[in-house]
């Protein structure tokens, strides 16, 4: 790849900016710099270019809104905003939905007061839930200062859903759950497929499905147990229906990740003095405080002494939110039904099973023709080039297939002529080459044009997709020079790396800096040929 676009200058680390206003500048500057090389212009080279002031922020402007982008430094980059905007900034920025919100939305509703639980953000996990107790704490005690200049280089863009929170469910039924890995695999992931013929959804790909999980029947046994209660006893859920135990704590309240309210009622409960003191300790989120991750029954196992009324406890766990999984069929090659790629998350911890609560259910709870409530989440960024003859680089280890496999079977179907690439990865390729004879099939065909691999347990190095990614620099950077729209999809630590990866191919093979090969991709983004799907 010889050029992407004329080398723009950039701003010397020496020079009199902080490092959020050198990052806009040079932003800006790659941009102004790509806009001459598409209007034929010659580069200005040696013109000094007067850029304009960052613009004032905005409350739309969301600069921290990366989630490569340490906490530290999000923070400030809010400092003197609203309290939403504040707390936005302390979340994971991943849009993944986990909370049942976007970041913006989750922040929005515990302005408002709308939302109580503080510890939604899954992959934040304890400092963002620190955070934004301090955050809340300081809020009234100072009043807001000025807003600060801030970066106005566009993130990545993620594939963001509109919160799941309210979405009515329709009833599909569940058709199998076969196994897609083959033995002596470590990990067991299966094709879901789910029958949703007059339930009027409709979906496109790059949509991702929202299952209504129920929770492990066992473990709510167990918690029944630990309380000395009646599976029986009638109580109000956390999302205001009545029913029994067992059954609101099977279909209504989050068992797995204990609000911090439960835990504050536990605490207030607890006879023991230490156990109080602990309690208390974890709800405010000091690190040590242990259990570290404890799910409800392992709180009531590790103090005995609390032992709330059982109204009062029910009524602080948060409402079971839905899971959302990226759909990985097309429509059009699978009418009426959705196909889902999931892994069934086991592990123990501290010597007990734990089980994902939506992944097992579909995996081993759910029955063939069960009846499961789903809805469709549709994307807003994460969708197939609009052009049919643009091409596709698509990123996508393990799970992360999902998405992928759904966009080549529906560009197959429509004749999209767009040049396709896929690069796909897991852990032994006898075991978990997930979906390895259909995309073995496009890619003798011809319709998937590159298929690169990465195995990372099958040699002594281990080998990830960054790496085939490199080893193809220079043809990567000359799709993407073509127009190529790339898309990432699997965990949020993969897409950084990713992401990191994609910048210091560019500026190799492109000469530029590495602050403009950012830019560059912050440009991408901003037109939507840089997409992730991450969780």
């Amino acid at each position: 790849m010889t050029h992407i676009a004329p080398i723009a200058p950039l701003i010397p680390e020496t020079a009199p900016f902080s490092a959020t206003q050198r990052a806009w500048l040079n932003g800006w500057l790659a941009a102004y710099y790509g806009a001459t090389a598409s209007s034929g212009a010659a580069p200005l080279v040696e013109t000094t270019v007067a850029a304009p002031p960052p613009p004032a922020p905005t409350e739309d402007d969301h600069p921290w809104h990366d989630m490569a982008m340490p906490l530290e430094e999000r923070m400030k980059l809010a400092e003197g905003r609203k309290l939403p905007q504040r707390l936005m900034a302390a979340m994971a920025q991943q849009d993944c939905g986990q909370c049942g919100y976007l970041c913006k939305s989750y922040a929005e509703a515990i302005a408002s007061g709308s939302e109580k639980a503080l510890n939604r953000c899954v992959p934040g996990g304890k400092e963002t839930a620190r955070m934004v107790k301090e955050v809340l704490e300081l809020a009234d005690a100072a009043p807001a200062a000025a807003p600060v200049p801030a970066s106005v280089a566009a993130p990545v863009a993620t594939a963001t859903p509109v919160s799941p929170a309210g979405q009515k469910s329709a009833i599909a039924r569940l058709d199998s759950a076969s196994p897609l890995n083959r033995a002596p695999s470590a990990k067991d992931t299966r094709q879901v497929v789910l029958e949703i013929t007059d339930t009027g959804l409709a979906y496109e790909p790059g949509d991702a499905l929202g299952v209504r999980p129920m929770n492990c029947p066992d473990t709510v046994r167990a918690i029944i147990d630990c309380l000395g209660a009646k599976a029986d006893s009638e109580v109000a859920g956390p999302d205001g229906v009545t029913r029994g135990l067992f059954d609101a704590l099977m279909q209504a309240c989050e068992i797995g990740r204990p609000s911090d309210e439960a835990v504050e009622v536990l605490a207030s409960r607890a006879i023991n003095i230490a156990e109080s003191q602990r309690l208390q300790a974890l709800a405010e989120g000091y690190p040590g405080a242990g259990p570290e991750n404890a799910d409800l029954l392992e709180l009531l196992q590790t103090f005995p002494s609390a032992r709330p009324p059982l109204q009062e406890l029910i009524s602080a766990l948060g409402v079971l939110q839905p899971r959302l999984y990226s759909i990985s069929s097309s429509p059009k090659a699978t009418p009426g039904a959705v196909h889902l790629t999931v892994a069934a998350v086991r592990y123990r911890l501290r010597d007990r099973a734990r089980k994902g609560v939506a992944s097992t259910f579909l995996a081993e709870r759910a029955a063939s023709g069960a009846s499961v409530p789903v809805f469709v989440q549709k994307s807003h960024g994460f969708r197939l080039p609009k052009d049919n003859n643009a091409p596709m680089i698509m990123i996508g280890p393990g799970t992360g297939i999902a998405p992928f496999r759904a966009f080549l079977q529906e560009r197959r179907i429509i004749g999209a002529k767009g040049r396709n690439w896929l690069f796909f990865g897991d852990q032994h390729r006898a075991s978990d080459f997930l979906y390895e004879d259909e995309i073995a099939n496009f890619h003798r065909s011809g319709f998937l044009t590159e298929l690169d691999l990465a195995f990372s347990r099958d040699q002594d190095e281990r080998i990830y997709v960054q790496q085939r990614m490199r080893e193809r620099a220079k043809e990567l950077c000359a799709w993407i020079e073509e127009g190529a729209h790339i898309y990432v999809c699997g965990s949020a630590t993969m897409g950084k790396d990713v992401a990191a990866a994609l910048s210091a191919i560019i500026a190799r093979q492109s000469g530029m800096g590495t602050g403009a090969a950012k830019a560059y991709l912050a440009k991408l983004a901003k037109e939507e040929r840089y997409v992730l799907d991450v969780y």
